[in-house]
């Protein structure tokens, strides 16, 4: 049996010491609010998508490289929403594991060991215009709706919550849904993403009303798909 050759690991020297990124990537079906989680190889170690901050690079440049990688994407909206910085931000047991199982050959005080500092972005993409793809360490990266969630590593179920948590409060001020719909849709497309992120049912017509309140929708021809008198108004956002 041919052993294979062990992998060259990632150079310190290369990045900012102590420094990370994660990644809440939301996605909307049309139904469901799901988040973008991969799985490391042979772990069953599940996380969100992450990285580290090159010395050559801004830290935002560095969070849209991770999420073109994973994405194919570009120009996500990205909202930088909390810093997570913990005494127990450290798993070297873990890191061990997951670059172990990937054929790297791993040094006694390797740089990814340490505790890092994790700075917290969340983004919103239309789930249908995206296929995910897994980084070098992972098999696998899929949606998963937000009760549905496999077990996450170290603190990244603690992420998502705040993510969700800053998302709710910033629905109505920073237009969040505009990333999640097509350029025009109808009203009740719009009242389904908010009823995903919010994580219950609105009364339709006190809905409608709030938002045309708000007058940041442009009202557009009707979509014709069954009775004609039946036929919703498309809108956009101003």
């Amino acid at each position: 049996m041919i052993e294979k050759k062990k992998r060259k690991l990632l150079d310190g020297k290369d990045y900012i010491p102590h420094l990370a990124y994660d990644s809440v990537i939301f996605g909307f079906n049309g139904e469901q609010l799901k988040i973008l989680v991969l799985e490391y190889h042979n772990t069953n170690f599940f996380a969100l998508p992450g990285g580290f901050v090159k010395r050559t690079e801004n830290l935002d440049d560095a969070v849209q490289r991770g999420l073109r990688e994973r994405t194919g994407l570009d120009n996500i909206y990205l909202e930088q929403f909390h810093t997570f910085g913990t005494i127990s931000r450290s798993a070297p047991k873990t890191m061990r594991k997951i670059l172990t199982e990937n054929n790297f050959e791993v040094k006694e005080n390797y740089w990814m060991f340490d505790r890092f500092i994790s700075v917290a972005y969340y983004a919103l993409i239309n789930y249908d215009e995206v296929n995910p793809k897994p980084d070098a360490l992972s098999d696998s990266i899929n949606w998963y709706a937000i009760d549905e969630l496999p077990p996450l590593m170290m603190d990244h179920q603690e992420i998502v919550e705040k993510a969700l948590q800053v998302l709710r409060v910033n629905l109505d001020r920073k237009l969040i849904s505009m990333n999640l719909l097509p350029p025009k849709f109808t009203m009740k497309q719009l009242q389904q993403v908010y009823e995903a992120i919010l994580g219950e049912k609105l009364r339709r017509t006190s809905f409608q009303r709030k938002m045309l309140a708000m007058d940041i929708l442009q009202r557009h021809e009707k979509l014709f798909q069954g009775k004609a008198h039946k036929a919703p108004y498309l809108y956009s956002f101003n």
